[in-house]
């Protein structure tokens, strides 16, 4: 169980990191290639977005109809591009762990929500409003993007710095609509199985799960880059120091036995 915890921290943190960042290439090829580039990145960045992507599966779940689907997925829609657009135009910006934790936070709320936690746990007669939850929740997800947007080269600001952002947010809504596509071939299989209502309660625990390891991660990071001293490792990820102890064990344990 152990080995297995700090595989799954070691994975979630590496995809993390990886996420955190724009490599000096993606803004050279901003700077070259122009608005499509940002619009390419923008599609490229939600669909390996997995934490937006593990919301809006939890959103669209058990939604059955064509109507309530477009109603949800246009809310959440306007919440991210109302922050996305407008933060990153006028600059205003926060510490990206902090704001991942809170998308991570929203996809454990979506399981839990899903699951009828607030029924079960809280006495609750029915979840708070989902389409306010929604909204709320994209307008989070949309800084989270705009924090990321704001580290590639925009400009001055004006009219084409506003159509860059526009243009990445374009980009968003297309790999948007490409996840939402397979989400959806998915649900629809699922729904033909005849325990979909055992398997939707044990994969809304995995998202929680999942949700619960990002937040796990975004914190971690959080704290190593706000003051990695604190810890008293001199690694900038002491995860790495778990693995290299667990692989001394290994190996002491290989040699005790020889």
């Amino acid at each position: 169980m152990f080995k297995f915890f700090i595989g799954a921290l070691t994975f979630f943190y590496s995809v993390s990191s990886i996420a955190h960042g724009i490599s000096e290439d993606a803004k050279r090829a901003m700077i070259e290639g122009g608005y499509l580039k940002y619009i390419i990145l923008g599609a490229e960045h939600m669909i390996t977005g997995y934490d937006h992507l593990l919301f809006l599966f939890g959103v669209i779940f058990f939604l059955k109809t064509f109507k309530d689907i477009i109603k949800f997925i246009s809310v959440f829609t306007l919440g991210h591009s109302i922050t996305l657009i407008f933060a990153t135009f006028m600059g205003i910006t926060a510490n990206y762990w902090l704001i991942d934790a809170v998308i991570a936070a929203s996809v454990i709320y979506k399981g839990f929500d899903n699951n009828n936690g607030f029924q079960k746990y809280f006495g609750l007669e029915k979840s708070p409003n989902l389409i306010w939850m929604v909204f709320i929740f994209g307008l989070i997800h949309g800084f989270g993007l705009s924090t990321r947007l704001q580290q590639l080269p925009l400009g001055e600001k004006g009219f084409s710095m506003l159509v860059r952002i526009v243009s990445f947010n374009v980009g968003v809504e297309l790999g948007q609509v490409a996840g939402l596509i397979v989400m959806l071939l998915i649900i629809t299989q699922l729904r033909k199985l005849s325990n979909f209502k055992v398997f939707s309660r044990v994969f809304n625990d995995g998202i929680i799960f999942a949700g619960f390891m990002l937040l796990l991660m975004q914190l971690h990071g959080y704290l190593h880059t706000s003051n990695p001293d604190e810890f008293g490792f001199s690694e900038d990820y002491h995860i790495h120091h778990h693995m290299k102890m667990e692989e001394k064990n290994q190996q002491d344990y290989s040699h005790d036995n020889l």
